[in-house]
């Protein structure tokens, strides 16, 4: 990390903090803490305070646990000298982070958002992750509401916004489509004058879009599914990525279209995109017997990508008995009822047999609902055979992501 000096920080009265000479780290796990790093106790992490110093850590015990973060990833932004590249989207915005930084990662000195650490304390760990030699600091921003990626900008002031798709989510947050449109484009009017942005071809998204910046509007991807992975035409070429579906397909061509707006070289992408692993529970694909699979897709779901992942089940899975196993779609207000018919509606239409898991999955209709994950897996297991494709996928509440694991390894 970026070096801070302690008297820095006492002067700023951001709580109680103890601790010498400079910190150049920064957690608030304190299972993570090294000698030199700053210790934030957030919530239950005052426990861990006494064992933190122990480790060689200063801590700070925040009168304020969100501001106090902000405080420090201002100061951090402050002192790069990176090029700062903000990304969100209703859907696929951590994979598409994910890619990018497989990209640029062979061409300069990058720092990313671990896993989906996207929102208030995410940030700014992200940010602490910085040192002076930093050339592009990728961060993936999550919202739930109006004003929340604004003021992630505030913290960050990214030069190039990138947004992966805009798509009914936290409906009872934001109201409409046109609510997330809205609050996604937060990231767009934080740019500079001399910004880029890279955003979907979305009627919503069009009103809250600026003439006095470069965007660059990524169209429909054009991609060749193969045995080793997916081929995706960007230029006059087809760059292959270890990916497996169209929807993440799309995700790569964003991500070249950012790398490229970045004026990178283009003669490197095929070496980046070689290296591009996905966060865990994100379409990963594990085998079953009789040449089966599953895909765990379980770490998110909303209306886009309950459908992507269907239709990704359909197109990967033709010629065999596809199954879903699907959690409810949270934060879905209002609309919930309409949402789930619809993914009802079209996993029928596709020929995918589904169990419902959880309170909201009732919506699914379905003939085989369970309450919860363990009684999920059991149903599974008496439904699957050889030869199947499974999805496993819901929103993160239900907790299904070790249900694929599992069918996997009961027959490994």
């Amino acid at each position: 990390m970026i070096p801070i000096a302690i008297e820095e920080l006492e002067a700023l009265g951001l709580g109680e903090l103890t601790g010498s000479g400079e910190v150049t780290g920064l957690t608030i796990d304190s299972r993570r803490v090294r000698p030199g790093d700053l210790f934030v106790a957030i919530r239950g992490g005052r426990e861990f305070v006494g064992e933190a110093r122990s480790r060689g850590a200063a801590t700070l015990v925040p009168a304020d646990e969100f501001e106090s973060m902000a405080v420090v990833g201002r100061i951090l932004r402050g002192r790069s000298r990176a090029r700062f590249i903000g990304v969100t989207g209703s859907t696929g915005k951590t994979s598409t982070k994910d890619i990018l930084a497989a990209l640029c990662a062979p061409v300069a000195d990058t720092v990313w958002t671990e896993d989906s650490y996207n929102a208030e304390l995410g940030v700014p760990l992200t940010l602490g992750r910085l040192e002076p030699e930093t050339e592009l600091c990728i961060v993936e921003m999550g919202m739930r509401g109006f004003g929340q990626i604004e003021a992630l900008c505030d913290i960050v002031r990214p030069h190039v916004g990138v947004i992966s798709a805009v798509g009914p989510v936290h409906l009872e947050l934001v109201g409409s489509v046109d609510g997330v449109a809205r609050s996604k484009a937060e990231l767009v009017t934080a740019l500079p004058p001399d910004g880029i942005a890279i955003v979907p071809a979305s009627a919503q998204l069009e009103p809250h879009l600026r003439d006095d910046i470069e965007v660059l509007r990524v169209p429909p991807v054009d991609v060749e599914l193969r045995e080793d992975g997916a081929h995706v035409a960007f230029g006059e070429r087809r760059i292959r990525f270890p990916l497996t579906s169209r929807h993440q397909a799309q995700n790569a061509l964003t991500a070249m279209t950012a790398y490229e707006a970045m004026d990178l070289p283009l003669d490197k992408l095929e070496e980046g995109a070689a290296q591009v692993r996905l966060s865990k529970w994100r379409g990963e694909e594990l085998p079953l017997p009789g040449g089966g699979f599953v895909v765990n897709d379980a770490y998110n779901a909303n209306p886009s990508s309950m459908e992507a992942a269907l239709r990704h089940l359909a197109e990967r899975g033709a010629g065999r008995r596809r199954i879903a196993i699907l959690g409810g779609m949270a934060e879905l207000g209002e609309h919930a009822e309409q949402h789930h018919r619809e993914v009802a509606g079209l996993a029928a239409k596709l020929g995918v047999e589904v169990i419902a898991v959880g309170e909201l999955a009732r919506g699914y209709g379905a003939e085989i609902w369970e309450p919860d994950a363990g009684s999920a897996l059991d149903a599974a297991r008496a439904l699957v055979q050889p030869g199947d494709a499974v999805l496993v996928k819901a929103s993160r509440a239900v907790a299904l992501e070790g249900i694929a694991t599992t069918l996997a390894n009961d027959t490994a």
